[in-house]
């Protein structure tokens, strides 16, 4: 009996080890996470006006052991995140926008700042970071129509490429023992990066300076220039334009492989966003038999992104009444489907390449309360 106790003893230490590993994989330190997070989708591709990243902190030091998934942070999701145990909300909109000048309990979103504090929960908001991400929302609602493919209708830009700065300006340094005045002088100012190199001109070894300015610095660069003619020759002012990203970016055109009637792209739309019905505005001379080939998609609201755009149908969550007008006027489909209901399907495909990108270190759960406001009665 006691050999055989002995040979239990092994295995009985691996299960508390690795009792104790799995334990030591559940969480997270919030700033890890978050910066885990950026790298999944960096908030740089927001838009300007938008409000993302993290918007409520707790005191430091915070861990999180379960990241909340939701679309809409309303007080019922507030209160299933905190039933649930949740450390950080992720929250696709970000539930503060406008500035608050003051906490109390006499608005919704004041108590969802109160009640996060007081339960020491985080709230994080990608919200347009996501929408431009290769493998965000619009990716996400583009899966929905088929084989196709498709690209961003407005590209985002590198953020930092090639260089800081906004313009390139060279010149060649006349005079050799002018070389060091005027690095000196040029690197006085602001915003200012100065390199410089061996150039040849009218078969005389010269220097030639490459400065990379911002828009301020550069009327100032070029006022030192305008003053010192002497030191300068064979100037060059070159714009300096981040490129454009392939497939990051702001809504997406999608080129389906082969065409299909707007009557069966409508019900692959439903059936892929899980919808009873849509709202549909024909294009002027087209029917439910019309041929589709070219969709212009964006999530949530899509009136500016899509504006202009050349397709067949657009499909997005609302639209002013005036630009549905427009687009049909025009002979382009729209198919509206209430401004979250294009979203909130992405969160369950977020959760899985989350799980995946932090390496199941922590719980990820997506909200059951979360919906959209709106109802067809």
């Amino acid at each position: 009996m006691l050999s055989s106790r002995v040979r239990l003893v092994p295995t009985t230490v691996r299960l508390i080890h690795s009792l104790i590993c799995s334990s030591s994989r559940s969480f997270m330190d919030l700033k890890t996470l978050l910066s885990s997070l950026n790298d999944f989708a960096s908030l740089s591709f927001a838009e300007g006006w938008d409000n993302v990243g993290l918007l409520v902190e707790p005191s430091p030091p915070h861990t999180v052991n379960t990241l909340f998934l939701t679309n809409d942070l309303t007080e019922e999701v507030m209160e299933e995140a905190l039933q649930k145990k949740a450390d950080l909300i992720l929250s696709y909109h970000p539930p503060i926008f406008r500035p608050m000048k003051r906490i109390t309990w006499k608005t919704w979103k004041e108590r969802l700042v109160i009640q996060a504090l007081e339960n020491r929960v985080g709230i994080y908001s990608p919200h347009t970071a996501y929408d431009a991400a290769p493998q965000g929302v619009n990716n996400w609602l583009a899966k929905g129509l088929g084989v196709c493919t498709s690209r961003p209708i407005h590209a985002s830009r590198a953020p930092d490429y090639p260089t800081e700065g906004t313009h390139r300006v060279e010149f060649n340094v006349t005079h050799t023992q002018d070389v060091d005045k005027v690095i000196s002088a040029v690197k006085g100012i602001a915003g200012v990066s100065v390199t410089s190199f061996s150039a040849r001109s009218d078969d005389e070894e010269q220097t030639r300076l490459s400065l990379n300015c911002t828009q301020q610095a550069l009327m100032q660069v070029v006022a030192f220039l305008s003053q010192n003619r002497q030191y300068y020759q064979k100037t060059e002012i070159l714009s300096l334009e981040k490129p454009l990203l392939l497939h990051t970016g702001m809504g997406r055109l999608c080129t389906l492989d082969e065409s299909v009637s707007l009557a069966t792209m409508i019900e692959q739309i439903k059936r892929h966003l899980k919808l009873s019905h849509v709202r549909l505005a024909l294009g002027v001379g087209k029917t439910l038999e019309s041929a589709v080939k070219v969709v212009a998609v964006c999530a949530g609201s899509g009136s500016s992104v899509l504006q202009g755009t050349e397709a067949d149908l657009y499909l997005t969550g609302e639209m002013s009444h005036h630009d549905v007008l427009d687009a049909a006027s025009q002979g382009i489909n729209v198919i509206l489907c209430e401004h979250s209901n294009t979203e909130r399907g992405f969160l369950s495909d977020l959760r899985d390449m989350l799980d995946a990108y932090l390496e199941n270190k922590i719980n990820i759960i997506v909200s059951e309360i979360d919906r959209d406001p709106l109802h067809v009665v």
